[in-house]
């Protein structure tokens, strides 16, 4: 049944390289509060070996969990006894991780005797803009992050629809592989931003995948390929030259992005679906030149743009939080203590049958 009461809400990310811990409140009315939300990044650990190691992810979510969930209620002033539910991210990601954070939540629960709610990853950054601008479905959505590039009608809660995926490349996986190319170090993301702010978007003709096709799809290897054919071209790189080839990919990515999001709107439209507005998600989703990009396409096309805070794009606890607190609301919440972590779980569990799967699982 629908929940028409406040709820306070701890939550638990352990997806990725990011181990985190929040506590969110959920008002009668739908508003969203913060009351802490805390983030302990592993760049470090996984730095010497160019990108996020499984096993060091795991064992480091392992090491600190338990304190930064000691923080986070400490700083929310929020008793265990106090909380409504406990919240965690039983997939998509590293299944390692989420077998950390999902076993540590059924531990906490059953301790504490509270409800478990396990989140879908996607759907925390889908929700996210109701924790912080308030806004409620529907609306359409652009999902950019190291595992994931879609378009998305997020018609309500629990209620979405895939537009288009990336058939390739994720975009985040895009930067990383770049920064890595270039010798930028980690995290790729804001270290080829970084560099692009003195360079050259025009120094490189670079390719735009998809861009102009019918279909809604992403597909970013080919960049990535013309970026690393650029950058044996121009050896030895000159910090002048990493530059501009950082503005030019970063340049071409946001053509292709804006492209997808038009063809996006367009099937929202035909569908005849009155949705106003665009949320930008995901660690990408931070990027400077790609928000400024994607305000003046909702300029054009007579949308409100949308994306949250610079801290709660990358990965954190109090989106996971506020998802469970959305579903509890909304009467949706399943069992988390009968749901076991999984490696792929697609926000739209009909996409399955559309984009494949294996395994694992319908492909996230």
């Amino acid at each position: 049944m629908p929940q028409a009461e406040p709820l306070t809400v701890l939550g638990i990310e352990t997806s990725c390289d990011e181990t985190a811990a929040a506590v969110v409140r959920r008002s009668a009315d739908g508003r969203g509060t913060i009351l802490a939300n805390v983030v302990r990044s592993q760049w470090a650990e996984h730095a010497a070996f160019g990108g996020v190691v499984p096993e060091i992810a795991a064992r480091a979510h392992l090491e600190c969990l338990d304190d930064l969930v000691s923080e986070a209620l400490a700083q929310s002033g929020v008793a265990l006894a106090d909380l409504d539910a406990i919240a965690a991210t039983a997939g998509p990601g590293l299944i390692g991780g989420l077998l950390v954070g999902m076993t540590f939540a059924k531990g906490l629960a059953i301790a504490a005797g509270k409800p478990l709610v396990a989140v879908n990853h996607l759907e925390g950054h889908a929700l996210t803009a109701g924790l912080t601008d308030g806004l409620r479905p529907p609306y359409l959505m652009l999902l950019v992050s190291g595992g994931h590039t879609q378009t998305l009608a997020i018609n309500a809660i629990a209620d979405y629809r895939r537009i288009g995926t990336t058939i390739d490349d994720a975009l985040g996986e895009a930067f990383d592989k770049t920064a890595k190319l270039l010798g930028l170090g980690s995290p790729g993301g804001p270290a080829v931003e970084h560099a692009a702010r003195n360079g050259d978007p025009l120094a490189f003709a670079l390719p735009r995948p998809m861009m102009g096709r019918a279909e809604p799809h992403f597909s970013f290897a080919g960049l990535k390929t013309a970026v690393r054919r650029a950058a044996e071209a121009r050896t030895p790189l000159t910090d002048a030259t990493v530059a501009d080839i950082c503005a030019s990919f970063q340049a071409a990515v946001a053509d292709c992005v804006i492209d997808r999001c038009r063809v996006a709107l367009g099937d929202v439209r035909a569908r005849g679906k009155g949705m106003r507005t665009l949320v930008a998600a995901g660690g990408v989703a931070a990027n400077a030149h790609l928000r400024q990009r994607l305000l003046a396409f909702c300029g054009i096309e007579d949308l409100t743009f949308t994306a949250p805070p610079l801290a709660l794009c990358t990965d954190n606890g109090a989106m996971i939080a506020w998802a469970a607190a959305e579903r509890l609301a909304a009467g949706l919440a399943d069992d988390g203590m009968a749901v076991a972590a999984r490696a792929r779980w697609p926000l739209d569990e009909a996409s399955a049958t559309v984009y494949g799967s294996g395994r694992l699982g319908g492909k996230a």
